[in-house]
């Protein structure tokens, strides 16, 4: 079986843009969660975020591919920035750097998740605005037909042709592949919050069984815009009283005893992973070896996972197996953490079951305090796991102070002799996956 290494880190975050900027706040315990300000927020139940810095688009493509910005939605955005930065990282020159790349298009693929892309509120109510009859919304007038002489016609002429292109969750991967010239292997991941470790796995085992020798995969999405908050928000998933008691920094508190619910935010977070001996003949910096992947589904609940946590052990468990690690072998592990207290309760039952009496002794490192859910983006987290294994630093758990059993969290950054890190995930509807990373 062939080895598979992680040679290049791209992040876009709410702390960072970038996976040095954003691994410099993570380990500062930088606050990113703020008061949304990419769209008016009130009247919602809640009106913070973990939102990207301000950027601009158009500095993380080719001046010839410019145009396409115009079709890409804010998810789109986060990948190819992210993209961008894995792939300088990596120091590998793609078609967007030159016109003589370093690459092998044919043996390098892309796997990258997504979510529910949300349309532009505006674009879409503009357009509906115009297919109006009588006052009221008429689906003729919508589709292009003349409604008893009143007017209509109007409505979705209003939108441009390509404006389906800016939502198609698979635009993320092919705006990543055309812009950098990749043909291997390519797929969509749309599993909500697991879709990150899932692309992941299947990029890993890409590579393993030979069908590409390098793969960017990870994944993005943005939860900032009205429809993603509303969903999180009818879904009784985010914290309502954020403000009432603290600032918008401690909203979202991850294992802790006072958590009231998650906070919606965005980013992306890829990877470059790579076969070991290719690698190693182009003398690439390497952060570390993935050496485990396991994926399960519980069953349990399109809103909930499974309060005993079966399911999520079983993921952790089967990556660990791959590896040939025993629960004791685990230095590290970055949890997903909600901070949805009956969310985290499973995901701790399901931690004690994988790890035994480990879980209580390894270091625990939820990052949601600092980010906000990152959803689909949940690659920053896996990011997150590489990133502390390669500069044995253990990143902060800012907001997880008073915790319902023993975990092992601090304040503050701690440095640590890590060989063995594990990021895992869940999702909506009960998908959970894991991987695990060694030194190398």
């Amino acid at each position: 079986m062939r080895r598979v290494v992680v040679t290049g880190v791209g992040v876009v975050s709410p702390i960072g843009i970038g996976a040095t900027s954003f691994f410099e706040n993570l380990l500062a315990g930088t606050a990113g969660v703020k008061r949304i300000s990419i769209f008016d927020p009130s009247g919602f139940e809640s009106q913070i975020g973990g939102e990207v810095p301000a950027y601009k688009i158009a500095d993380y493509v080719p001046k010839s591919y410019r145009k396409a910005t115009k079709v890409m939605a804010r998810d789109i955005q986060l990948a190819v920035m992210a993209a961008d930065d894995a792939f300088k990282d990596a120091g590998i020159i793609s078609k967007a750097y030159s016109e003589i790349p370093t690459l092998v298009s044919e043996r390098f693929g892309c796997n990258i998740g997504a979510g529910l892309i949300s349309t532009d509120i505006n674009e879409l109510a503009q357009a509906l605005a115009t297919a109006k009859v009588d006052g009221e919304f008429s689906i003729a007038a919508w589709g292009g037909q003349s409604v008893g002489g009143a007017g209509g016609g109007q409505g979705m002429q209003q939108l441009t042709p390509l404006w389906l292109l800016k939502y198609l969750p698979n635009m993320l991967a092919c705006h990543v592949t055309i812009i950098h010239g990749l043909k291997g292997p390519s797929n969509t991941v749309t599993c909500a919050d697991a879709s990150s470790h899932l692309a992941i796995g299947e990029a890993f085992r890409t590579i393993q069984r030979g069908a590409a020798d390098m793969t960017i995969c990870g994944g993005a999405e943005s939860k900032l815009n009205p429809m993603g908050l509303l969903r999180q928000t009818l879904l009784k998933r985010v914290n309502i009283s954020a403000g009432a008691n603290d600032g918008p920094e401690a909203a979202s508190r991850p294992f802790d005893a006072d958590a009231r619910g998650s906070v919606v935010g965005e980013g992306g977070g890829l990877l470059i992973l790579e076969e070991y001996e290719h690698a190693k003949s182009r003398g690439a910096k390497i952060y570390a070896e993935v050496v485990g992947f396991g994926a399960s589904q519980d069953s349990y609940s399109v809103t909930d996972p499974d309060p005993a946590g079966h399911s999520y052990a079983a993921a952790v468990s089967k990556a660990l197996a791959e590896a040939k690690l025993a629960a004791a072998d685990v230095d590290l592990v970055v949890p997903f953490g909600m901070g949805i207290p009956g969310h985290d309760a499973a995901e701790l039952a399901g931690l004690k079951k994988a790890l035994g009496e480990h879980a209580s002794k390894v270091y625990l490192s939820p990052i949601k305090g600092q980010t906000g859910n990152l959803a689909a983006g949940s690659g920053v987290e896996v990011a997150t796991a590489v990133l502390a294994l390669k500069h044995g630093k253990v990143p902060p758990a800012v907001n997880t102070k008073k915790t319902a059993m023993p975990l092992n969290v601090s304040a503050t950054v701690r440095d640590a002799n890590l060989r063995v890190t594990v990021s895992s995930a869940y999702s909506l509807g009960g998908q959970n996956a894991a991987l695990v990373f060694r030194a190398v």
